[in-house]
């Protein structure tokens, strides 16, 4: 054999190998895949906080709060996946991570969980069944600064010390240590049940758990969530929330919401009713909840209008209202730019007023 012909041999074995090793990594990348993506909002404007001064601010998340994240699949046969995801939120305004000051690295999702024919079982951080519903029955989605049903569910009780009232949601729109089991989707139909530990020695009392169903049909849709809380975000810390705004200790909370929609094309309808009882160590108070709302087309655009009321019954003694009127006129696919005015007013305080414009592009 002539040295050519040993050295072409040579060069097609080593050809040969590096194809089948190429094409071994191309099976095994076709059957795992990672995604990165987020978005950026920010929106310049004045908001005052009822019973609180006007401030003049460039700040972010005025539709929608900035944050990046990455997951991943990897098919394991058969009909399952191997699934994760990595999400955190950012202030673009200052260059910070989380939605304040003390938040954490992922405080938006951080799960790996099993997708089946059976559906999805995910454990970590998760974002919650009313979270979810809260979001998609309001026109104004998962606004922190224009959405007056985000306001009533999220910003009240233990939230804001520059008002003072006993209404509102404890805890965060996400729960650690958390379990959710997700059904695949009937026609339409899909539920989900949500389980969170206090994950310390002796306090095996200190849980959360929710349950939710979701209907999607032509152009209706329907949900209903329960959730129950005995602790915020660490066992025994809802002590002194309640004291906080002059009440007595609380033990829990249970809250039960359904939403609904009715899309007729050149008007969408939005409601929501919210039921929201608070124990304490003496005594209870609840607080009802009630929002209605439209999306209209206009132009290439979205007009978007939202009115909230909440009462509560003892307690202090409060009523809520909250309204709402933005325009969204998208630039592109991924971009688009708002302008909107919210005005917020307890009883026996202060009016609040926020308004502004902005901008938020996905990637």
């Amino acid at each position: 054999m002539n040295t050519n012909y040993r050295r072409a041999l040579k060069t097609t074995l080593k050809a040969s190998v590096v194809a089948g090793l190429l094409a071994g990594a191309s099976t095994a990348f076709a059957q795992s895949s990672v995604q990165l993506y987020g978005q950026v909002d920010e929106w310049v404007g004045v908001q005052k906080f009822p019973d609180g001064k006007s401030a003049a601010e460039v700040s972010g998340g005025g539709m929608s709060t900035s944050y990046w994240g990455m997951k991943g699949a990897e098919d394991l046969g058969g009909g399952y996946k191997a699934i994760f995801t990595l999400e955190g939120f950012f202030l673009a305004q200052n260059g910070q991570y989380g939605r304040f000051t003390g938040d954490t690295m992922f405080s938006r999702n951080a799960y790996v969980g099993i997708e089946s024919p059976y559906g999805t079982v995910t454990a970590g951080r998760l974002t919650t069944p009313l979270f979810v519903s809260t979001i998609l029955f309001n026109p104004f989605v998962d606004s922190y600064e224009f959405s007056p049903m985000v306001w009533h569910t999220y910003l009240g009780l233990g939230t804001f010390p520059t008002y003072t009232t006993d209404q509102g949601v404890v805890g965060d729109s996400g729960w650690n240590n958390a379990v959710e089991y997700s059904s695949p989707n009937f026609n339409g139909l899909s539920a989900n049940v949500m389980y969170a530990l206090g994950n310390t020695a002796g306090d095996n009392g200190a849980k959360k758990w929710s349950a939710q169903f979701l209907y999607f049909h032509g152009p209706f849709a329907l949900t209903g969530v329960y959730q129950y809380v005995n602790f915020n975000n660490n066992p025994g810390d809802l002590t002194g929330l309640a004291q906080s705004v002059g009440l007595p200790d609380m033990k829990s909370q249970s809250v039960a919401q359904f939403g609904a929609t009715f899309d007729l094309k050149f008007i969408k309808f939005y409601g929501q009713y919210m039921y929201t009882y608070n124990d304490q160590t003496t005594g209870s108070w609840h607080v009802n909840t009630a929002q209605g709302g439209v999306t209209v087309p206009a132009g290439p655009g979205t007009i978007m209008a939202s009115y909230a009321y909440s009462r509560d019954g003892s307690g202090l003694d409060q009523t809520r209202e909250t309204a709402a009127l933005g325009y969204d006129y998208p630039l592109s696919k991924r971009t688009d730019v708002y302008a909107a005015y919210m005005y917020d007013h307890y009883t026996s305080q202060t009016s609040g007023n926020t308004y502004g414009v902005g901008i938020r592009t996905k990637f």
